[in-house]
């Protein structure tokens, strides 16, 4: 009985935390947090925190008792836990975490230009563990809270025409699996999302060059009522669509003489 009571103590501590998105200006990120705004104090961290007029405006008409804002510069790794240590002291524990920044990069110059490839590196996911860190710390010692992680199917078994992107994301998934693992029994969780292809402001330059969506494509709002769904089920992965799940485990199978020659 003690241990049914505080499961729901943790759970209504939980709907009643903030909801911190990493990524202010996501398409996905800012979907996601409407979806699960209804009732909460949002925090968006973003460069230029006084550009969000747009997402505060979204998010208050989804339902947010109170939009604030912050600055975040994800490749300041040094200040994360501090930021980190701001949020909560200024808007109190955390109930949902949702990590939302990233970078696509340029394959084409990453495979000459170090420095570009090392900043895709560096934003996609040395960057993300200088905030999970943190973020995984505090809802550990909350006992409750849900950290969201967008990986990408890129990262399952990571193709010759975006291998620098894909490798990232697949350093991602590893890292958030297991910190999943780790947080497991602590009354903290993680959801880790793997959308496939996402039609958006992020792959409209690809696109443009004459790069076609891959089968099973998605746009923002489809996936954000996916995590969603996943978030309220207490799932924690979601595969976006479903089909993709299926479909990689004979992609890994694929041999690698015909996996190269894959388009993204």
């Amino acid at each position: 009985m003690a241990l049914r009571s505080r499961a729901a103590s943790d759970r209504g501590s939980e709907a009643a935390g903030s909801l911190v998105l990493f990524g202010g200006r996501s398409e996905i990120g800012v979907a996601t947090a409407a979806r699960l705004a209804a009732g909460r104090v949002v925090v968006l961290a973003a460069r230029r925190p006084d550009d969000l007029v747009e997402q505060t405006e979204r998010l208050l008409a989804a339902g947010a008792s109170a939009v604030h804002t912050v600055a975040f510069d994800a490749d300041d790794v040094d200040g994360h836990p501090a930021l980190v240590d701001d949020m909560i002291e200024r808007h109190g524990p955390v109930g949902i975490a949702i990590i939302a920044f990233g970078i696509l990069g340029d394959q084409t110059r990453a495979e000459t230009d170090v420095s570009h490839a090392l900043q895709i590196a560096h934003t996609d996911y040395y960057a993300h563990i200088s905030v999970l860190t943190p973020l995984a710390a505090a809802l550990r010692a909350q006992r409750f809270g849900t950290l969201i992680v967008f990986s990408s199917v890129a990262g399952i078994r990571v193709r010759r025409a975006n291998y620098v992107y894909g490798s990232t994301k697949a350093g991602l998934d590893g890292f958030a699996s297991g910190l999943a693992d780790a947080l497991y029994g602590s009354g903290a969780r993680l959801l880790l999302a793997r959308p496939g292809f996402v039609v958006g402001a992020m792959t409209r330059d690809l696109m443009a060059s004459g790069v076609k969506p891959a089968p099973l494509s998605v746009n923002a709002e489809q996936v954000a009522d996916a995590v969603a769904r996943a978030y309220r089920r207490g799932r924690g992965e979601v595969w976006i669509p479903w089909a993709l799940r299926p479909l990689f485990v004979g992609m890994r199978l694929m041999p690698r003489a015909v996996w190269r020659r894959l388009p993204r």
